[in-house]
């Protein structure tokens, strides 16, 4: 039997284990935007797209789309210090957002 096969298992329980262990110290939450009657389409697209890093312009009209038309949209789910650094930027420009818990 080689020595790759004899460690590869247990590798694959510390990484199991470190999944959780990161679970634990860095709960998943949700940054969730509203629709609103004052900010054009593509202004919000734009904002997405300058704030939440590796969106794409597809994936934020679809955001975009899904809050003006259900009245909010997940836009990403994160930890929670993330999650809180999303709200404050989309806040600042003049979107409405929260965080909750995923």
């Amino acid at each position: 039997m080689s020595y790759d096969l004899l460690i590869r298992p247990r590798l694959e329980t510390e990484t199991e284990e470190l999944v959780r262990q990161r679970a634990k110290l860095f709960p998943p939450y949700k940054v969730i935007l509203f629709n609103d009657d004052y900010n054009d389409m593509d202004f919000v697209v734009t904002v997405l797209l300058r704030t939440i890093n590796n969106l794409s312009q597809t994936e934020a009209e679809y955001i975009m789309l899904t809050a003006h038309l259900t009245g909010s949209a997940v836009v990403v789910v994160c930890p929670k210090e993330i999650a809180e650094y999303y709200q404050e930027c989309l806040l600042s420009y003049g979107l409405s957002a929260t965080i909750e818990p995923d």
